[in-house]
């Protein structure tokens, strides 16, 4: 046994020191001054994304996107969407755990070396912090007033500009006719060894999802789980390849598409729980580029864009699914609202993170996308 502190209590004393050293007074002091004085967006942009894209090169034509994800490779479709509209803009995209790079920015922010123009992460949780400390630029895009109302600040500080939703799935080919009716399922000794997941404790969205199947399902049937000898992994994306290989039959914890085909069958449950969230992004008042920033905005929530999301689902609420689909916020059991308040309360969080520890045993593994360091992008 080591006498060395662990990495996740560096990750909390690090950053608590570096922003405690570096902006707590500060904070503290601006959050006071500019009590009772909210900043809006004002009217919604009325440029094209062609006249954009004028203004993004003018400014310079780079653009620098912190992104939460699991492999740098997730976010290739983004890129060449991106570059192929708008070849000219020099863009960087940085894929890490927004558990990562939340704190990296805040960092970046305490010692004036601030990298990203647009944040996009599953942190939810930052962006209502984030605005309080006057950190994001309001602004509103084209098409804000067609966002589902939850999916946007009403100052245009953030907006969301994809839906994401995380549930079991499965191989049907492993499975053949014996296809699982549900979470509860998977606690049947027919299953055991054949159970990919992604860790629970060290993914919140993931986290989430276990709470949403163990208040549903009690702690029995958790404990019954666990004797199923999972494969664990770092990283939501693991338990779909560990399906799509043949090498597990199930997986728990990641994301897909309801309507998709193929050697991966997402479940969309009638009645269990899955969770879904908006993926929030904002522009940071500080960016060296904030004119391509909009413009990045602006083209991932346009109709075209929205209408092409790989999981059917969109924040807008003037695009219409795919037949059988529909909106995500028609779903009750996606438990939309839920997750920006389980974010919020950390202290509940860490209680879940060290209970299912108990159960699973600690997370183990570098994570997926390695490490990046203080400033990748720069």
């Amino acid at each position: 046994m080591t006498s060395l502190p662990s990495r996740r209590r560096l990750l909390a004393t690090g950053a608590g020191a570096a922003l405690g050293l570096g902006v707590a007074a500060s904070t503290a002091t601006s959050a006071r001054a500019s009590a009772g004085r909210v900043e809006s967006g004002g009217a919604e942009e009325t440029r094209s994304l062609d006249e954009l894209y004028q203004a993004a090169l003018a400014e310079g034509g780079k653009l620098v996107i912190y992104a939460g994800g699991d492999v740098s490779s997730q976010a290739d479709g983004l890129r060449n969407g991106f570059k192929s509209r708008f070849p000219d803009i020099d863009l960087t995209v940085v894929v890490d755990y927004s558990k990562f790079h939340d704190v990296r920015v805040d960092n970046q922010l305490a010692t004036d070396t601030l990298i990203p123009d647009v944040v996009q992460l599953q942190t939810v949780q930052d962006f209502v912090r984030w605005k309080q400390e006057r950190r994001l630029l309001a602004y509103k895009p084209a098409g804000f007033s067609q966002l589902y109302a939850p999916f946007k600040d009403p100052h245009g500080a953030w907006v969301a500009v994809q839906v994401s939703a995380f549930s079991y799935m499965y191989g049907p080919a492993a499975v053949g006719s014996d296809v699982p009716s549900g979470p509860l399922d998977l606690a049947e000794a027919r299953w055991k060894g054949k159970i990919a997941s992604s860790y629970p404790h060290d993914d919140d969205a993931v986290l989430y999802l276990y709470t949403l199947y163990v208040e549903k399902y009690g702690w029995d049937w958790l404990a019954r789980l666990a004797t199923q000898d999972l494969q664990f992994a770092r990283g939501s994306f693991t338990p779909r390849e560990a399906v799509s290989s043949g090498q597990k039959a199930i997986g728990i914890g990641g994301s897909g598409a309801p309507l998709a085909t193929g050697p991966v069958k997402w479940v969309l449950p009638a009645e269990a729980p899955f969770m879904a969230w908006g993926q929030r992004a904002a522009i940071l008042k500080q960016a060296k580029n904030p004119t391509a920033a909009k413009l990045y905005l602006n083209w991932r929530l346009s109709v075209e864009q929205q209408k092409a999301a790989t999981n059917g689902w969109s924040v807008r609420t003037d695009v219409t699914p795919p037949t059988g689909l529909k909106p995500v916020w028609k779903y009750p059991n996606a438990n939309l609202d839920g997750f920006p308040r389980f974010m919020a309360d950390r202290a509940a969080i860490e209680r879940w993170k060290q209970t299912f520890a108990l159960y699973f045993g600690e997370v183990k593994g570098d994570p997926s996308p390695g490490w990046l360091g203080l400033h990748p992008g720069a």
